[in-house]
């Protein structure tokens, strides 16, 4: 589901979850920033006076928070800008790997790259794959396999990456390989079995 498609899902239910419209909880916020409370281009912190103010549950944090933000004028950064920011400085060695990556998973029929701060999520219904610079000079590619695990040696278990099962680590004090083209085209069994039940 597309981040846009997950806000209108919540901001839909949120009256019947919260007794609020979207709209009200929007007016809410913004009599906060009126009066010097709060910053309505700061999500998080709009987030946590949501949380903190009135309990409201993380998704209808995030709706109303992001709805404020847009808003006061925020425009969400697009995949190029959030990818830019990931493969800053030191960690841009890993970008020519990245897009390798990705340009092998995106050859599965209905999948689509999303943009996010840490991780670039590749989703077919649901999110079955993660492409985000990992530690020590590493790309980190991770799966989610919602059934048997494939048998590779280079699977890892995740640990709180992406919504991942499971991690594979690219690259490291070797350099990037040379062949991008054909590392990428070494995980596609492994994206075909997490893609398949997405």
């Amino acid at each position: 589901m597309e981040p846009s498609d997950m806000m209108a899902a919540v901001s839909a239910s949120l009256e019947s979850r919260t007794g609020r419209r979207l709209e009200d909880w929007c007016g809410l916020v913004e009599a906060e920033a009126r009066a010097g409370r709060l910053d309505p281009l700061n999500q998080k912190g709009v987030r946590a006076w949501l949380k903190e103010a009135h309990a409201l549950p993380q998704n209808s944090q995030w709706t109303v928070a992001d709805a404020v933000a847009r808003r006061a004028g925020w425009e969400p950064p697009t995949l190029e800008e959030h990818t830019q920011a990931m493969y800053s400085g030191k960690k841009a060695v890993l970008r020519p790997l990245h897009d390798a990556v990705l340009a092998a998973a995106l050859t599965l029929d209905g999948a689509q790259a999303q943009g996010r701060a840490t991780y670039i999520p590749v989703v077919r219904r649901t999110q079955f794959a993660a492409l985000g610079p990992g530690t020590r000079g590493r790309l980190r590619v991770g799966l989610r396999f919602r059934g048997p695990v494939p048998d590779d040696p280079r699977l890892e278990a995740a640990r709180g990456f992406a919504q991942a099962t499971h991690v594979i680590h690219l690259a490291g004090p070797d350099g990037v390989p040379a062949d991008l083209a054909a590392t990428a085209d070494s995980l596609l069994p492994l994206l075909r079995a997490a893609w398949e039940r997405a």
